[in-house]
């Protein structure tokens, strides 16, 4: 239920999850469910304390270190945590029970599954950066600047998917970060509409010149012709991203391939959307509908 704010206080800004794949559906094997959705939901949280709510820049870098001082704690076993959680107590004791739903069912899973704890401080070091980033009103110079961003924003989560399906490959790892990043950058250019107005911008700048778009329609979502063709532009090298990593799809046994084949093809539908646009995605953005469906199965079939 939802009540209503006092007529003297402003109400909070309602949190909104936009998610366009599957997280630990029916189709992955079921032994896996509760690993993927505590990896998950440690990820989505994070990412609600960088971006959600109300909360200004300052306390949002206080909540993600609190946060990470959580995870190091979930990282160790009981006995070695215990004198990391005496040295923190007072912020411990609130952050324990802020999070308890967060990293018990994480703790778990790094102990049962060894998940390495490095690629979930890396997606901890990339919304610290769109929390530093929003602050100072700063983008992305290069593409490559852009690009390590993904490798710490996206990356990390095929990896730790790849990690408990039991595939190290180093080829499997590089065409996992292929599909990462590429569902990572068909997100950016599906939702300008929404991160710009939040001060989130993630054109590089170098492209931004090379394409002639002026920063300031960009800063007031007015779709220029230069804007078209660089979402244009961006929008097919994510296409030929996601084709080139997509070989994964038959390197991963059994219903969570099938998973898979269902994510690297609403990827692409998106793009599809995106086109249809004409990509004029500063003003409206591209949805998958449930009609999208049985396109994206027939899709998978055929990969």
């Amino acid at each position: 239920m939802q009540h209503a704010a006092p007529a003297n206080q402003t109400a909070p800004t309602p949190i909104e999850h936009y998610e366009n794949f599957p997280v630990a559906s029916f189709l992955c094997p079921a032994h896996l469910r509760a690993p993927i959705a505590a990896i998950y939901h440690f990820a989505r949280t994070a990412d609600d304390l960088a971006d959600e709510g109300d909360a200004g820049p300052t306390q949002r870098l206080q909540d993600l270190q609190d946060y990470r001082q959580q995870l190091v704690m979930a990282s160790h076993p009981a006995d070695a945590a215990a004198p990391l959680m005496n040295s923190r107590r007072a912020t411990n004791l609130d952050s324990r029970a802020r999070w308890s739903s967060v990293f018990g069912p994480l703790r778990q899973t790094i102990q049962t599954w060894k998940l390495p704890a490095p690629l979930l401080h890396d997606l901890l070091d990339a919304f610290v950066q769109d929390v530093e980033k929003t602050r100072d009103g700063s983008g992305y110079a290069t593409q490559t600047e852009l690009l390590d961003y993904c490798r710490r924003s996206a990356n990390p989560i095929g990896r730790l998917l790849l990690h408990l399906y039991g595939v190290t490959g180093a080829q499997a790892l590089a065409m996992s970060d292929d599909i990462c990043t590429a569902l990572q950058l068909i997100n950016f250019w599906q939702d300008p509409s929404r991160d710009l107005p939040r001060g989130r911008n993630y054109f590089p700048a170098d492209d931004c010149a090379r394409f002639g778009v002026a920063l300031a329609d960009l800063h007031a979502c007015h779709q220029s012709p230069a804007i078209s063709n660089l979402i244009s532009a961006y929008a097919a090298a994510a296409r030929a991203r996601m084709l080139k990593g997509s070989v994964l799809v038959h390197l991963i046994p059994g219903r969570a391939g099938w998973e898979l084949r269902l994510v690297v093809q609403g990827g692409l539908r998106i793009l599809d959307k995106i086109e249809a646009l004409h990509f004029a995605t500063l003003t409206q953005r591209a949805h998958l509908r449930w009609w999208d469906a049985p396109v994206l199965l027939w899709r998978a079939l055929w990969m």
